[in-house]
C-alpha cells in the first residue's frame, strides 16, 4: 500500500505529463456542469442535476486513467463516453449517494462528513464496473473504505493549503493546477484501496465483474 506522499507524487508526475488536457477536461466538465445549472427555473435546476452525476463520474475516470498511465492517453471524448454511457445507472448511483450523505447530515455534520468519505468512491465503481448495479456501488464504496477514512481525509486535507490559496487566486489556480491535481490524487488513492481491498478478500473480483 502507497503512503499518501507516493500517491500524490505518481498523481503529479502523470498530470504534468498529460498537463493540457488534464487541464482541458476539470474545465470542460465544470463549465457543462455550470451551465446546465445557471438557469434558474426549476427544470434547469433538475438538468443541472442530471448532467453534473455522469459528468462527475466521467471526470473521475478520467482522472484514475490519468493515474494509472495508461495507454492509449484519454480524451476528452473518453470522459463524456464515461460519464454518460449507460446513463440511468450512472445516474442512479450518484443520486443514491448524494442522498445517502445529504440524509446522514441531518444529524450533524459529523456524520455527514463520515459518509461522504465512506460514499466517495462511488464514481469510480460505477464508471470502471458497468455491471455493478446503482445502490450496490455504494455499499462496495462503503466497504472498501472501511478503516480507511482516516486516510482519505488526510488527503484531503493536504489540499486544504492549496484550496484556500486558489481563493485568493479567484479560481485561476485551482482551474490551471489545484483541481486537477487533487482529482488525480484522489483517484490514485481509490486504486490504492482498491487492490487493497481485493487483496483482503473484502471486495471480490466476481462482484465487480
Amino acid at each position: 500500500m502507497k503512503t499518501r506522499q507516493e500517491i500524490k507524487a505518481i498523481a503529479k508526475q502523470n498530470f504534468f505529463e498529460n498537463y493540457w488536457i488534464c487541464v482541458g477536461a476539470t474545465i470542460l466538465a465544470f463549465v457543462v456542469i455550470g451551465a446546465a445549472s445557471g438557469v434558474t427555473s426549476f427544470v434547469g435546476g433538475l438538468g443541472g442535476l442530471i448532467v453534473w452525476a455522469p459528468m462527475m463520474v466521467g471526470l473521475q475516470f478520467f482522472s484514475l486513467w490519468i493515474y494509472r498511465a495508461e495507454l492509449p492517453a484519454p480524451s476528452i471524448e473518453d470522459m463524456f463516453k464515461t460519464g454518460f454511457s449507460n446513463f440511468g445507472r450512472k445516474l442512479g448511483g450518484m443520486l443514491w449517494m448524494e442522498l445517502f450523505i445529504f440524509l446522514w447530515s441531518l444529524l450533524f455534520v459529523i456524520p455527514g462528513i463520515i459518509k461522504s468519505l465512506a460514499y466517495c468512491f462511488t464514481p469510480y465503481i460505477l464508471a470502471e464496473y458497468p455491471n455493478v448495479p446503482a445502490t450496490e456501488a455504494v455499499k462496495i464504496s462503503m466497504r472498501m473504505t472501511q478503516g480507511h477514512k482516516g486516510e482519505i481525509f488526510m488527503m484531503s486535507l493536504s489540499f486544504l493549503g492549496w484550496f484556500i490559496l486558489n481563493g485568493f487566486t479567484f479560481g485561476i489556480l485551482g482551474i490551471f493546477y489545484v483541481n486537477p491535481y487533487f482529482f488525480t490524487s484522489m483517484a490514485g488513492q481509490y486504486e490504492d484501496l482498491k487492490e487493497l481491498a481485493l487483496q483482503n478478500g473484502v471486495v471480490s473480483r466476481d462482484e465487480l465483474f
